[in-house]
């Protein structure tokens, strides 16, 4: 799921985006109200995590804005130092639907996160969650990459890397992204995990010129994955 992450703390953000990157979620991490909001309506969003405290603007006047977009009805999850009994009441009453007081524990927090997308797509179909490019079929919810129909066996991490190639057909994708929006930058940059997994991918998905594929490692700047039918 695509999830928007609005924390000013550094170490807060890294920390975060680590745990969500590991559940197989995709994260966008804004320091500031400013700068969610001039990103929100350009790309798709399942939930947002919310600090009371930020730079520019309070987490509350932040929830009133994003329930004042059209057709927002994105869940709005608080994550913040405070934990007095009236703050908790006022960002409930104003729209939000969880809140969870400093410091996060990581399997409540995805626990919380994942019962708050249940409720918020029940209606979502299958179909609707799942994405077909080429002859591969990729349902993010149940984190399944079909071949030809056929699925494949594939680890969180291998799968994580699939989607991410798949999506950038024909363009660079950094060794830097790729640690950052997988790994969480938990490896070394020099390390050969990278490489091992893009190895077992190649032979897992087919992805070789005699399949009409072919994924390069490109020096010094990471991968790209290319189609070279019509």
């Amino acid at each position: 799921m695509n999830i928007n992450l609005v924390e000013d703390d550094p170490l807060q953000q890294k920390l975060i985006q680590h745990w969500l990157t590991e559940a197989g979620h995709q994260c966008r991490v804004f320091a500031n109200g400013k700068s969610l909001m001039h990103e929100f309506q350009l790309a798709p969003t399942d939930l947002v995590i919310l600090d009371w405290e930020l730079p520019d603007h309070s987490g509350l006047e932040l929830l009133k804005w994003l329930r004042q977009q059209q057709g927002s009805s994105v869940p709005v999850l608080f994550l913040t130092m405070r934990d007095d009994e009236t703050d908790v009441v006022a960002a409930l009453r104003g729209g939000a639907d969880d809140y969870l007081v400093k410091p996060a524990r990581p399997q409540e927090l995805l626990a919380r996160i994942d019962a708050n997308l249940r409720r918020s797509q029940p209606q979502t179909s299958a179909k609707a969650k799942t994405r077909q490019i080429g002859p591969f079929t990729i349902n993010h919810h149940s984190q399944q990459l079909n071949l030809h129909g056929k699925p494949v066996v594939l680890t969180q991490k291998e799968f994580s890397l699939a989607c991410h190639l798949l999506s950038n057909i024909g363009q660079v994708v950094s060794r830097d992204q790729l640690l950052e929006e997988i790994w969480g930058q938990a490896l070394n940059t020099k390390s050969r995990t990278i490489d091992t997994h893009i190895s077992r991918l190649r032979k897992k998905l087919g992805l070789n010129p005699d399949q009409g594929w072919r994924l390069s490692s490109i020096y010094q700047s990471g991968y790209r994955l290319d189609w070279l039918g019509d």
